[in-house]
Order: C-alpha cells, then structure tokens, then sequence
C-alpha cells in the first residue's frame, strides 16, 4: 500500500525585511560580539531572510558600516549650543564627536576606514572647518585642519580602546612594562626616570588638552 507523501514546505519569497530591522539586527551584532563576527550571511540568518535579499537593502558590509556608524550619530549626535568664540566652537565639536564615539566601543573598528562618514556627523564636521576659517585659516587649510584633529581624535579612541581590550582579564606584565623594567638611565634617562610612572602618566585622559593644543598650532600656523 502506498504511504502518503510526506507534505511539502511552503515555498516562495522570504519574509519582507525593512532597513530599520537589518540596521538593528546588525548593530545587536557588532555590539555583542565585534564586527569581525558581522557578515552578509550571519545578518540574513539573523533576519530571517537570505544574503541576496539583504542587497535590496545594502550594497556590501562596508555600506552596512556606513548605516550602522549614521544609526549611531543620528541618535547620539545632535546639533547643540555652542561657544560662538570661533577656537572654542572647534574644540566642543570635536569634543562631542570624541565623547559619541569613544561610548561606543564596535565602531572603533571601523574608525581607520577613512571614507565610512556619517551624514548625521556633517553638521558637527561643518563647525569644525567653519571655525578654523573664522580664525583666519583659508579653507583648504580648514578642511586640512579638520583632517588632522579627526586623526587625533580618531586615532585616540582606538589607542585607548585596544589597549583597554588587551588588557582585560590578563594581569601578566605587558611587554612595554617588561621593556621599561630594564632601561638603562645612562643610554635613555628620561625614559628611566618615567618607567614607574608611565602607565599612569600615559593612562590619564588628556584628549582635550591635546585637542586645545591641536587647534592652537593650526590657528597659529595659519
């Protein structure tokens, strides 16, 4: 006697997927468990859906990284009050670029691709180059200018992120501690004399003195 045939699956297109819901889905991922862990595939299984649906909505991960960086600054960047002294306008901007970021430890990851810029961030980035030029700066030494402190900002918030990172859990001396232990001050006596007091020295957070030091030398070499 013949069995019945087991039913089939129901086939078709895979459930409609909004941006809002991959944007959310992949920040949940990155946040959780690092970029290195996003990928097309992961996302779609995530969503319920399939890689080639997913490209309805983003070209690539590296686009992916642009909307997740612009989710990120459309919620805690916000155009704000600030000094209308031209020097100082450029240090808070910059300074509440820092502070979104650097509260935000995935996007670090992706601060060193240089062309991942956030639409949201652009009223900030105006202030900064309008600043520099309303301190005499022409604007292309502005725009240079804002280039140089994105460097340092950018730059400051994955130093003090990796190292943060490396150091978690682990209480093993690190190899610069284990380098500075056996300085010889008669070959570099600075160094010796700051060996015990490096880590903290270097730990403190000086982003703003460096920032105002940044700015003034751009100011004044304009």
């Amino acid at each position: 006697m013949q069995q019945p045939s087991a039913p089939r699956k129901a086939t078709g297109r895979p459930p409609r997927i909004s941006r809002e819901e991959v944007v959310a889905t992949a920040r949940r991922i990155v946040t959780e468990e690092g970029v290195g862990k996003l990928t097309m595939r992961r996302l779609a299984t995530e969503v319920g859906s399939t890689p080639m649906a997913l490209y309805h909505h983003v070209r690539n991960k590296e686009e992916l990284l642009v909307l997740l960086l612009d989710d990120h600054a459309a919620r805690t960047l916000r155009p704000a009050d600030l000094p209308d002294e031209p020097r100082e306008r450029v240090v808070a901007a910059a300074a509440a670029i820092h502070a979104a970021l650097a509260a935000c430890p995935w996007i670090v990851e992706v601060l060193t691709a240089d062309d991942l810029m956030s639409t949201h961030a652009l009223w900030f980035v105006e202030q900064i180059v309008d600043g520099l030029v309303r301190c005499g700066l022409p604007l292309e030494r502005a725009v240079r200018g804002y280039r140089a402190i994105w460097y340092y900002t950018a730059g400051e918030i994955v130093v003090r992120a990796t190292a943060t990172r490396r150091r978690t859990g682990d209480d093993r001396p690190t190899y610069r501690e284990q380098v500075f232990a056996g300085l010889d001050p008669a070959e570099l006596p600075r160094l010796a004399e700051a060996a015990g007091r490096w880590e903290p020295l270097t730990a403190a957070d000086t982003y703003e003195d460096g920032l105002r030091s940044l700015v003034a030398g751009l100011v004044g070499a304009g």
